[in-house]
Order: C-alpha cells, then sequence, then structure tokens
C-alpha cells in the first residue's frame, strides 16, 4: 500500500529530519498556497503518533500539528473539527489553514509562547514546586468544570451508527484488528505483542508464557492475564455498544501534549488544540479516559521518559506456577496522586451520577472504563523492551500499570480500585 503524504513524512522524519523538513516546506506550500520556511520538526516525547513543530509563511510565525494513524487513507468521517468544541463552548484554540483530506490531514497555528500543560506538569514531578503545583490542580478543577457542563449540556441518545463513526474509535477498539480485514488479533495488538519475546526485568518470555499468566503486582493477584483482557476489550468495546450511555460533544484525545497552559495574573487556565478526534457524538463513557489515563496514570517518566526509569526505581519480574509476578517501588508521586482525585471529584463522579439520574448509566460501566484504561498504554506505544521507546525497567512497570487498570484484585484493593470506589454513584 503506498503511504500517504503525513504517513511518508513521519516515517521519513525519524531517520532524516533536514529531508523531511523538506517535504514538509513543499506539503504545506502546495496545501495552502503559501511559502513555509524555517521548518523545524519538533522531537518530543509526547509526538507517539503525530508531529509537530514551527515554520515561518506570509502569515507570520506558525506551529503546525498532524495526527498519522496506520490505515488513515481509508478514514470514516471528517477529522480535526475545533468548530464543534468552539460551538460548544470548550475552550479550543482555532487553526488559522487546515485541511481534512484523508492522508492530507494537519492543522497549522498562529505560533505561542505558552507551554504545553504537559511540560508544565513534568517540570513538577522533577522539581516539585507547591504554590505552583496548586495553580496547576486548579486550572485543570477549572477544565473539568467546564467539561462537565459542556458534557452535560450536549448528552443525548445515538445510534450503534453514529457512535461507530466517530474518530475516537480509531485510538482503541481499532488498534485491535486489522484496519484493512478486521481481522482480530489485528494492527497494533498483533505487531506489538503476538508472537514476540519480552524482557521484564529480569525475566524473559515469550508472549504466548506471559498472555495468560495470572498477574501479581507487588504481591496482589489479579483476576484476568493479558490476553483475557485484551479479549474482553475487543468484545465490550466495539464501537456500536458503546452507544448505550448516550454520546456527547468532546475532544476525545486531550492528553496535556495537546493543551496550552496560559498563565494569568491570579489564576492560570487551559485551552485545547488538534482537536483529531472530537466529535458531536462521542461515547459518553470514552470522551474522557484518554486525559484521564495519560495525564496523570502515565506518569510519572516511564510512558514518555521510559530511559529515566533505570536506577530510578526497582523493578523486577519473574514467571512462576502459572503467575507473572512483578514488583516495583515506583508510585505515581504527590502531583499525578492529586490530578487524579480531582479528575474524580470535578469530573468522574458527578459525571457517572449525571447518567445514572439520566437512566443511562450501564451496569457496566467500570467494566467499560478499566478496558478503555487498559489499552491507553498498551496501544498507544509498543510497551516491549528494545523495540521503541522502552528498556525491561520501564516495559515492567508499564504492563503492570496496564493490568491495574484493566484487573481486579482477587482480594483487598489498590489505588484503581480506590478510584473507582471514588466515583461510583450512590445506590
Amino acid at each position: 500500500m503506498t503511504l500517504s503524504r503525513t504517513a511518508e513524512i513521519r516515517a521519513t522524519a525519524a531517520t532524516d529530519p533536514a529531508r523531511a523538513e523538506a517535504m514538509l516546506a513543499a506539503f504545506l506550500g502546495e496545501t495552502f498556497a503559501i511559502t513555509a520556511s524555517d521548518v523545524r520538526i519538533n522531537h518530543d516525547q509526547y509526538s507517539l503518533n503525530s508531529l509537530n513543530g514551527f515554520f515561518t509563511c506570509e502569515q507570520g510565525e506558525c506551529f503546525f500539528k498532524f495526527h498519522q494513524e496506520e490505515g488513515e487513507e481509508d478514514m470514516r468521517g471528517e477529522y480535526y473539527r475545533a468548530d464543534i468544541l468552539a460551538r460548544a463552548g470548550l475552550p479550543v484554540d482555532q487553526p488559522i489553514l487546515s485541511s481534512t483530506l484523508p492522508g492530507e490531514q494537519i492543522l497549522v497555528y498562529r505560533r505561542r509562547s505558552d507551554p504545553r500543560f504537559s511540560d508544565v506538569l513534568r517540570a513538577l514531578d522533577l522539581a516539585p514546586d507547591a504554590p505552583a503545583m496548586a495553580r496547576a490542580l486548579a486550572a485543570e478543577g477549572a477544565l473539568n468544570d467546564h467539561l462537565l457542563a459542556v458534557a452535560k449540556a450536549s448528552l443525548h441518545e445515538i445510534t450503534p451508527d453514529q457512535s461507530a463513526a466517530e474518530p475516537i474509535h480509531r485510538l482503541f477498539s481499532e488498534r485491535l484488528i486489522d484496519p484493512a480485514t478486521g481481522h482480530y488479533p489485528g494492527g497494533r495488538l498483533a505487531s506489538f505483542y503476538i508472537g514476540q519475546a519480552f524482557d521484564l526485568a529480569g525475566q524473559s518470555a515469550s508472549w504466548d508464557e506471559i498472555a495468560l499468566a495470572r498477574p501479581v503486582i507487588n504481591g496482589v493477584e489479579y483476576d484476568r492475564p493479558l490476553a483475557v483482557l485484551f479479549d474482553a476489550a475487543r468484545t465490550r468495546l466495539a464501537p456500536a455498544r458503546l452507544a448505550d450511555a448516550g454520546g456527547i460533544v468532546a475532544h476525545g484525545d486531550a492528553h496535556n501534549a495537546n493543551v496550552w497552559y496560559e498563565r494569568g495574573e491570579t489564576a492560570d487556565h487551559l485551552a485545547f488544540f488538534d482537536p483529531a478526534f472530537a466529535g458531536e457524538h462521542v461515547p459518553a463513557l470514552l470522551a474522557e479516559v484518554k486525559s484521564t489515563f495519560h495525564n496523570i496514570l502515565a506518569h510519572p517518566l516511564w510512558l514518555y521518559d521510559s530511559d529515566m526509569v533505570p536506577g530510578r526505581w526497582q523493578v523486577t519480574a519473574q514467571l512462576a506456577e502459572g503467575c507473572l509476578f512483578i514488583d516495583s517501588d515506583w508510585a505515581p508521586g504527590v502531583l499525578r496522586d492529586a490530578l487524579l482525585a480531582v479528575k474524580a471529584e470535578s469530573f468522574w463522579k458527578p459525571w457517572l451520577a449525571h447518567l445514572a439520574e439520566r437512566g443511562i448509566l450501564p451496569a457496566d460501566w467500570e467494566e467499560v472504563l478499566r478496558l478503555a484504561l487498559f489499552l491507553c498504554p498498551t496501544l498507544v506505544m509498543n510497551l516491549r523492551a528494545g523495540a521503541g521507546r522502552h528498556n525491561p525497567q520501564s516495559s515492567a512497570i508499564g504492563l503492570s500499570q496496564a493490568i491495574l487498570c484493566g484487573a481486579r484484585p482477587l482480594a483487598g484493593e489498590d489505588r484503581m480500585v480506590r478510584f473507582f470506589e471514588s466515583i461510583r454513584p450512590e445506590p
């Protein structure tokens, strides 16, 4: 299959940035009838399935970003609909130039001096500052208040077909299947893990050995292994099934590398950009999953800065008696724990209560959220050591955190059990 232009540019950028920048200049010029000069591609830890950077043209200094997925040439529906979010009243940066053609989808913004929220929080992970953390948490809370209001106002019944047409599924269920045939297991699941070798901090193993091994994380035994979690996600997160809780207007991929941090005199504010998966009928339980995982549970460091993990935390793994044991002293830290509490209190708890009041909260809502959270780290990048960014230590931490999201302890509680109890609607 011939690569789309965005796919070709993204692939070239990994090995020959200068050539990719020249290709981008030509692409921008042809797409928007501008003269793009001083093109510079950013190489940061958050550009997992996207490319961004800067250039100058007749309209001044600009920032570009595009998101490129496997099979994008056959994309269903529109991408990059910032106007949907703006009409709903969400804070979103509007592009000055945009292309929504399949395989040539790109947004261009006026260049800002604001940092991304992801960079602000990463700095606070590494060098805690109580007043700065308080401002960041207040900004997060204010954004969640806004998200909740828009979600309530836009909530409506959707058909299975409307749900299935939303591009957000490309971040979840469609990464489990072959994009051309729909075969399961396929897509990223098959290419990342099926039949592959794993190096897990002292334990070498094949996929077949760990796929059905009972997980035991820090001494706690869990009810479902990796293969069973993927199978359950394939069934319950099928796009048509997710119509059962209704649909809302949402960004869908609001990880903090897609959020500007606007500093104010007395309070700071957050604003979205890159609404690659925005929609009017986004399944109500799926809309804020990506932001919950990637802004909180993926930190500190293990997912986006995996090279910083070795030596910082102690991690071991072992296969024995049909179990996969993973132990580590990694912890989310004060900032991410506080962010999770804010997300629970200002969005998830009142949102689930609202769905329950409307009579459309599925009985298995926790299962939906757990499986979607599980897919976030496992399919956003290859968690196997040596296959990309990850090393044996970060790979083991990553798989353990994914399991904590999707599976339940057979006895006792863990961080995710406490989270779900904190957001559970009153009977």
